[in-house]
């Protein structure tokens, strides 16, 4: 019967090429290294070395034999090795969701910093709507979840961020765009791009100029608000976005200003309310946490 001892001195042997090379490596005795590969030749009734003068030198046997030893104990090797790299959080594999309003830009750009500290790291990133990835969340699909609030179900922990101010975007030569902040009054007789319902920020939208009594002229109805930032930037409309996907814009032209009274766009990060967090999630969603803070900061004035 071999034993793991066995096979650990008789790779040790063929890695060095000598007995007293792998009493060395393996710090043990020369004897007991000996009696080892002794009783491994015995027990698998093979001669796995032969005696050439002062050396020994592995048989075809002991080599066909070491491929498989090697292979084996690589594979213990990688074990170990990724057990450390998870232990000091460099390796492992991380399914995140997004809403598209996080995952198309501001997120992307995230992972993509996270990564570059990380290359034993892998991650799949996936986006869609506030329901289906509270879907992917609670049936374990996803470790972490970047959803609109509210959100409520049983197998799934909220974390609510702070709210961040929805934004007024209008297109380079605008004349509203002389202006440092724009109310509902500055959005009358407007050619309004609109987000499809239902979503709670179309809905406090509607809300806010249905309370002050403003029409605006609602031409175009867009499911993402991307592409409502698109449409601006192009020179058609205005609208009012959530401020990630509108700071994107920027570079193409889009202007932002703050709006008054503030429409709130809130953000809730899910995760498994059965499973915990695993030592790279935490990582990643303190690296987010701090990011969403220094966009915030960024905002400035626009808050």
């Amino acid at each position: 019967m071999i034993n793991p001892r066995q096979i650990e001195a008789f790779r040790a042997v063929m890695l060095t090429g000598g007995i007293t090379s792998a009493a060395e490596l393996l710090n043990i005795s020369q004897p007991a290294v000996s009696r080892l590969i002794g009783d491994l030749q015995y027990a698998l009734k093979l001669t796995l070395f032969e005696r050439r003068g002062p050396r020994i030198a592995p048989t075809s046997e002991a080599m066909s034999l070491y491929q498989v030893v090697d292979r084996a104990f690589v594979g213990l090797e990688l074990i170990e090795q990724t057990a450390r790299d998870l232990t000091a959080r460099r390796g492992g594999t991380l399914r995140v969701a997004s809403m598209p309003a996080l995952g198309v830009g501001f997120l992307p750009r995230y992972v993509a910093r996270f990564l570059t500290e990380r290359p034993k790291v892998d991650i799949a990133l996936r986006g869609s709507t506030s329901p289906i990835i509270l879907d992917w969340v609670a049936t374990g699909q996803c470790e972490l979840g970047f959803a609109h609030t509210p959100i409520d179900h049983a197998a799934v922990l909220t974390q609510k961020l702070e709210s961040l101010p929805a934004v007024a975007i209008l297109p380079q030569g605008h004349p509203l765009a002389a202006k440092e902040v724009l109310v509902p009054q500055d959005f009358a007789g407007e050619s309004f791009i609109s987000t499809t319902p239902p979503t709670l920020l179309r809905y406090r939208i509607d809300t806010t100029f249905a309370d002050h009594e403003v029409s605006r002229v609602m031409r175009v109805e867009v499911q993402l608000t991307m592409s409502a930032c698109a449409m601006v930037a192009g020179g058609h409309g205005v609208s009012i976005v959530d401020p990630f996907t509108a700071h994107d814009y920027i570079p193409l032209g889009l202007v932002v200003r703050p709006f008054e009274p503030r429409i709130t766009f809130d953000i809730a990060i899910l995760r498994s309310a059965q499973v915990p967090l695993s030592m790279i999630a935490e990582d990643f969603l303190g690296g987010f946490l701090e990011e969403t803070q220094r966009f915030r900061a960024s905002l400035g004035g626009e808050e």
